[in-house]
């Protein structure tokens, strides 16, 4: 039987159809030209969305990837197309974002040379991706592919980085198929699960008082929110998330104790130095959730369940390191505990919940003062959504409230820049994340300063039609920096005033509705006209200057040293 003829740039696309993809975002340029020149031919299949600004297109490919559940893929050309990619590379290795990108580059016999738009990504890109590989024979294209599908979505999913040079896109070879890899010598990407770890935690877990478990993005990326939920329903154990992994237990179920962290609430990060067992379940140990590290749960028995080896005692020790993927971990641990009534443990939490209550949320949810509260709108917000909107944040004082107060029924609905913090993130993360939850309502909360780093994207949802619904919470501040400079520079406020565009001419100009809120009388009418509108919409909100986000853990103080005001 004749071998099929396919120039590398088909087998691009090729292996991206019997990847599954449907989606993919990206910017054209010269050294990737003929990966575009062969995508004319197949439109009907894979459907391209033109970003702005290569960081869009990698946040969009963040986006789709954490509302889908699938792999996010981006194009790019060499030199400054590639480098635009460095930011969203980190941010998705840090998240665990799993991502295929792929990059032009200049002819194989250029390389070295200083050629226009030369640079060497491959080096570059080093420590902020999961695999990187440079291909300059076609015939590489089909197995090299299947690889970096595999291990972006593998074990602890990242993002993979395929440069290709321009000899190899053009080259004609006998294509061979295309053959989906699912093992690789040497990766493992489930680590074997250690039954005498099981054990070991079952037994700490079944003679702990007050336990405590919190849990991370691993239950997401592990697809594991049933078994999660069966676990802490027969243990009776309250539960507290990350920023990362909040949504993967609903809001209010009656053991969700809230969010861990600098600004998490009153009760989890008092009680984690309190508990005398600590269950943390697909997640890190981040210097934001733990604070001070030598004052950090040194009365606790600490297991923690990870599918990533390293993450075993890299910054808390563990007394039981459980290693494995939390969807096959958490079974074997709710098979061996014993059903347990802990609702004098509970208690406690509620009475800090209280004292919070009374203290940060009534008067943010629900101010006496004039100016309006961040807090308010995403109340309003919750109200008319019921919990089922997909939130995206970008980074400061805006993503605190957000996570802190939005309301989530389903899984896989808060998307937002975790390790990385960066800011400009929201709004291209929010169009990948629509195109990768089409039956869903994606909102956009954004601050005046982030939204400014990435506002281009106005014109990806113009000629896309995508429809993604945007709030600016604008304090004409770059707020968080703010906050720091009044509480630990004695207000000394450098550099962090910022001035805004008219938002609403901006988003007119680029044909989307919008409208500006500066009274509360007008919020909850403004809130629903946005959320009824059938396309994208623009809605700034301003809200008062000087707010600052609390409960706060200061920098350098232990989680038990939160402050309430």
């Amino acid at each position: 039987m004749e071998q099929k003829q396919l120039t590398g740039s088909q087998a691009v696309l090729e292996a991206c159809i019997a990847e599954g993809v449907d989606t993919i975002f990206g910017y054209p340029g010269g050294a990737i030209m003929p990966i575009y020149d062969a995508l004319y031919d197949y439109k009907e299949k894979l459907n391209h969305v033109l970003v702005r600004h290569e960081q869009g297109g990698i946040h969009a490919g963040q986006g789709y990837a954490r509302t889908s559940g699938l792999v996010g893929v981006v194009f790019a050309t060499s030199g400054p197309g590639a480098t635009n990619l460095v930011t969203g590379l980190a941010d998705a290795m840090i998240d665990s974002t799993p991502l295929v990108c792929i990059t032009g580059q200049v002819f194989a016999h250029l390389l070295g040379t200083d050629a226009f738009q030369e640079t060497d990504v491959i080096n570059i890109t080093m420590p902020v991706t999961k695999w990187n590989y440079q291909i300059t024979d076609a015939e590489e294209i089909p197995a090299v592919l299947a690889k970096a599908f595999y291990l972006a979505r593998s074990g602890r999913p990242g993002p993979v980085l395929i440069d290709i040079t321009k000899n190899a896109q053009l080259q004609n070879f006998n294509y061979p198929g295309y053959t989906p890899c699912n093992h690789i010598r040497s990766y493992r990407p489930k680590p074997v699960i250690r039954k005498e770890y099981i054990d070991e935690a079952v037994a700490l877990i079944n003679n702990a008082k007050k336990p405590l478990v919190i849990f991370g993005q691993g239950v997401l990326l592990g697809k594991a929110e049933n078994e999660f939920k069966k676990f802490i329903e027969k243990s009776g154990m309250p539960a507290a998330w990350t920023i990362l992994g909040l949504s993967a237990l609903p809001t209010d179920h009656p053991q969700n104790v809230g969010m861990l962290g600098m600004h998490g609430n009153y009760g989890p990060n008092v009680l984690t130095n309190d508990c005398d067992v600590l269950i943390a379940v697909g997640m890190r140990f981040d210097d934001r959730v733990t604070g001070r590290l030598d004052k950090y749960a040194k009365q606790a028995k600490i297991i923690h369940l990870d599918i990533d080896p390293s993450e075993i005692d890299k910054n808390v020790k563990a007394d039981v390191g459980v290693w494995g993927d939390c969807k096959e971990t958490l079974p074997l641990l709710t098979l061996g505990i014993e059903q347990k009534d802990r609702s004098e443990w509970l208690a406690v939490f509620a009475d800090y919940t209280k004292q919070e209550y009374e203290q940060c949320i009534e008067p943010e949810m629900f101010p006496s003062k004039e100016e309006m509260t961040m807090a308010e709108v995403i109340r309003n917000v919750n109200e008319i959504t019921k919990g089922n909107a997909v939130m995206v944040t970008d980074v400061g004082q805006h993503q605190m409230v957000t996570c802190r107060y939005a309301k989530f029924n389903q899984s896989r609905s808060n998307v937002t820049s975790g390790g990385l913090g960066t800011m400009g993130f929201a709004l291209p993360a929010a169009i990948g994340a629509k195109f990768g939850a089409q039956d869903r309502e994606v909102i956009a909360v954004i601050g005046d300063g982030g939204f400014q780093m990435t506002l281009q994207e106005l014109g990806t949802i113009m000629q896309t039609g995508v429809a993604v619904k945007i709030i600016i919470l604008n304090n004409q501040f770059l707020g968080m920096v703010r906050q720091w400079q009044e509480l630990f520079n004695d207000k000394r406020y450098s550099f962090v005033d910022i001035e805004s565009p008219n938002y609403v001419m901006l988003a007119k100009s680029y044909g989307i509705e919008g409208a500006k809120v500066e009274h509360r009388k007008d919020l909850v009418d403004a809130v629903k006209t946005m959320l009824a509108h059938k396309g994208s919409y623009l809605l700034e909100v301003m809200v008062g200057k000087e707010n600052n986000v609390f409960p706060m853990v200061p920098q350098g103080c232990s989680v038990s040293e939160i402050r309430l005001k």
